[in-house]
């Protein structure tokens, strides 16, 4: 099968192959070298436009924001994967007249950008209907919405790809579709779609950073208000380095803690074997 599937490179291939690899390894580092060298030629390492970090005022309201970005991303993803859970399930409905108001629900939100959705929230909403929400709920909205709707189809797409023949059984023992579904279907589908959920809930947490096009006091509205401080030398460039720090860490505990999730629901797997039987 793998002989037919994908074919082992000769010789010749593996030496291009490596001479890619080589030169595109250099072209890499020629750039990352290009770029560090106009930093140091333009003074962004210099300690003027750093100074700001060092005050603990500073330092402090980075903090602030790093909290204002969690919460955010905590309740987005949490009513994220809810909402997934319910159209997910009212997509898979067999009812036509409950499964095409969540088939359409999901189309379109998925469809519509977080930041226009956001915007539209905040910048919208007020002058329309007369409803004034904080940059909080419109923030938080926008992204369950958003992943809301995308994880719904991770959800579906995870409940299709199980065999046809467990429904079957469930239902030949008596089960509802519900049970069904909550019992056998789902459990399994967010066990085998658990790495693409991981990697939408990433994306809910960098997607929190448009939370300053609404005014939101998070991590990127403060990098962006340090950078236009003209007293320190405007500092862009580390103002977007110490928030793009932020996120990567925050980014890499987010993964390491979803594969150590990954890791226990794998031994869990494992079923012990049954001890023999006494004669």
């Amino acid at each position: 099968m793998t002989s037919v599937l994908y074919d082992a490179p000769g010789p010749e291939a593996r030496r291009r192959h490596l001479v890619f690899g080589v030169i595109s390894t250099l072209v890499i580092l020629a750039v990352i070298a290009f770029v560090l060298w106009r930093f140091i030629a333009t003074g962004q390492f210099s300690a003027q436009k750093w100074q700001i970090f060092s005050f603990p005022r500073v330092q402090q309201t980075l903090v602030q924001a790093t909290g204002a970005t969690l919460s955010a991303f905590g309740v987005a993803a949490v009513g994220s994967l809810v909402l997934g859970l319910v159209l997910a399930v009212g997509r898979l409905s067999e009812r036509t007249w409950l499964s095409r108001p969540f088939h359409w629900f999901t189309e379109l939100f998925r469809a519509v950008p977080v930041l226009i959705l956001m915007m539209m929230l905040y910048y919208g909403l007020p002058p329309a209907i007369g409803v004034r929400w904080p940059p909080y709920t419109a923030v938080v909205v926008a992204l369950i919405l958003y992943n809301g709707s995308v994880l719904a189809e991770v959800f579906r797409a995870g409940v299709e790809s199980l065999p046809k023949g467990q429904k079957e059984a469930g239902l030949a023992i008596g089960l509802r579709n519900s049970q069904v579904m909550a019992s056998i279907l789902l459990p399994q589908a967010v066990r085998a779609m658990l790495p693409v959920i991981i990697s939408q809930l990433v994306v809910t947490l960098k997607d929190t950073a448009l939370g300053f096009i609404v005014t939101y006091n998070e991590i990127l509205f403060q990098a962006k208000f340090f950078g236009s401080q003209v007293q320190y030398g405007t500092p862009i460039v580390p103002s977007a380095i110490v928030a793009g720090v932020l996120y990567v860490g925050m980014c890499l505990i987010l993964s390491g803690l979803a594969k150590l999730a990954e890791r226990r629901l794998r031994r869990s797997q494992k079923v012990s074997p049954a001890p023999a039987a006494e004669v």
